[in-house]
């Protein structure tokens, strides 16, 4: 179960030297060690977060390319060759002329730069907003208070709140990387089709020069174009993202103290030493982990199509109007039906398990070894 760091350090008191001394201001601003350990506390869930997601990324990305290719298929100029599955899409990739690494890893720039975005932000306002819920819930604040400080457990429907509200904040800075980082993964494939849209040259563009396109095109707010989809899918998301792994966690740490409280049976009393607190091993973990991306890439994974259309769309219609999110859904609930909204599903649930698990671990175990 997450824990919550206690908000109610003692402050520092400034010894009688120090405030007698003429030199130092009155107004002098005064560390205390709560501040000191909360932005520690903020170091390492930007640090450790942005670890974990790159390593992350590296893994899931060739899938994520096939995914978003598959729910952009009508909205890209991709042709009568266009992919009708993720082995096709696969296929695809490794018979192109730029080779299998280079097409299915293109763009993976501004994915790793949201990756590390994402993954800190999400753990970094997932302990803050938990840090909040302490200071505020009065039934947590005794607990903290009678405890002296030391980590206090908080309800799981405030640990389902806590990630959805990180989910809400990180999805403000996760949007304009994902809108560039669909576009690079649908390109444009023929100096024709270029032509038609406004382009000069068959050239794949790169972050910079579509960067510099959209701010040309749409001004500074067509960066956050698909942000509701965004924003749903993210809160909804990490809701279960956390929820899942958290849920997972409390199943293993009851079963574990159900395996403790056996094996205390069959020993002598002088051999028992058991932890006040279970613990997870890395193994259950991974399952956690694994358990916390399936359930976030499914439940919401209709939102994340309606936005990988938009943000893809200006690709075959440059200058056309930019759509709305329930326009997009309608479109394709009209074209596709419910299985539009889900396609590309399996193979993002497929490389959600081991991503997540890896980002989840790795963080954990980096917490642990730098406590």
């Amino acid at each position: 179960m997450a824990t919550a760091t206690s908000t109610n350090a003692p402050h520092a008191v400034i010894s009688s030297q120090e405030s007698s001394n003429p030199n130092t201001p009155a107004h002098a601003p005064v560390t205390t060690p709560h501040t000191q350990s909360q932005t520690l506390e903020a170091v390492k869930d930007i640090v450790f977060g942005s670890t974990a997601g790159i390593l992350g990324k590296f893994i899931e990305y060739p899938f994520d390319t096939v995914k978003v290719r598959l729910q952009a298929q009508t909205t890209s100029p991709l042709g009568p060759d266009r992919p009708h599955g993720p082995l096709d899409a696969f296929a695809a990739a490794w018979r192109s002329t730029e080779g299998p690494l280079k097409s299915l890893y293109r763009g993976i720039s501004a994915p790793l730069l949201g990756a590390a975005v994402e993954t800190s932000s999400l753990f970094f306002s997932y302990r803050v907003v938990q840090d909040i819920l302490v200071a505020a819930l009065p039934s947590v604040r005794a607990l903290d208070s009678q405890n002296g400080g030391a980590q206090v457990s908080l309800p799981f429907s405030a640990l389902l709140f806590a990630g959805a509200a990180s989910g809400a904040f990180t999805s403000l800075l996760l949007t304009p990387i994902e809108l560039i980082k669909c576009k690079m993964q649908v390109p444009l494939t023929t100096a024709h089709l270029g032509s038609e849209i406004g382009y000069m040259t068959p050239k794949l563009l790169g972050p910079f020069q579509l960067t510099k396109q959209v701010f040309k095109t749409r001004g500074v707010l067509g960066f956050w174009h698909g942000q509701l989809g965004t924003l749903i899918r993210e809160t909804g998301g990490s809701a279960a993202w956390f929820g899942s792994y958290e849920g997972v966690k409390i199943l293993f740490e009851r079963y574990n103290a159900a395996e403790s409280r056996a094996d205390q049976q069959h020993r002598a009393v002088s051999e028992i030493s058991i932890p006040a607190t279970s613990t997870t091993s890395f193994s259950q973990q991974l399952i956690a982990g694994a358990a916390a991306g399936i359930s976030y890439n499914f439940f919401f994974y209709p939102a994340d199509t309606i936005k990988s259309r938009m943000q893809t769309e200006d690709a075959a219609l440059a200058g056309s109007r930019q759509t709305t999110f329930l326009k997009t859904g309608s479109e394709l609930w009209k074209q596709q039906g419910l299985r539009g909204f889900y396609r590309g599903c399996g193979i993002t649930v497929f490389r959600a398990a081991p991503s997540s698990a890896i980002i989840f671990s790795i963080y954990e175990e980096l917490r642990r070894a730098f406590r």
